[in-house]
């Protein structure tokens, strides 16, 4: 079986999310077969149409919704991976389990803002500035350092001399 179910219909409250809330949401991959479709009815023409995908999101829209991972958008996506052998497919998901569904909660878009999975921009430290070193002469040839050739055929660095051994 390509996806863990079918159902019609959607099991959780509406979450009203905009495509501007959907695109504050990571895409992640999901395995198809983790997945519980929301619609019993495929459009073969939907399907079989080269751009049937050309709009709207790039990504599958998923929903958690206690414990289930149901996929609300992007069937005919999915279907056409399982085709294609892939059995992963690159999805939103919308964790409505750590989400605050009450009445006098804040919007999902402001919550969203707390807990999408953006990285955040690294704390600059103050690091003390490297020690200036005086230029380096041309490098010796007994010292064992390799060369750097410059020709029209030069592929960069060569090979440091090999010491000779008395042995």
């Amino acid at each position: 079986m390509i996806f863990k179910g079918v159902r019609e219909g959607r099991p959780y409250p509406d979450h009203k999310l905009s495509a501007r809330g959907w695109a504050k949401i990571p895409p992640r991959q999901l395995r198809l077969d983790q997945l519980t479709t929301l619609t019993k009815v495929l459009a073969l023409d939907k399907l079989l149409s080269e751009d049937s995908t050309f709009y709207g999101d790039l990504f599958a829209h998923v929903v958690r919704w206690e414990g289930e991972l149901y996929l609300e958008d992007g069937l005919h996506r999915a279907v056409r991976s399982a085709l294609r052998n892939r059995n992963i497919i690159h999805a939103r998901t919308l964790d409505l389990d750590a989400l605050d569904l009450s009445e006098g909660a804040r919007a999902l878009e402001e919550q969203l803002e707390d807990t999408a999975e953006i990285p955040a921009r690294p704390r600059v430290v103050d690091v003390p500035p490297e020690p200036v070193r005086p230029p380096r002469s041309a490098p010796d040839p007994h010292s064992g350092g390799g060369v750097h050739r410059r020709g029209r055929r030069s592929t960069g660095w060569t090979s440091p001399p090999r010491p000779e051994r008395p042995w």
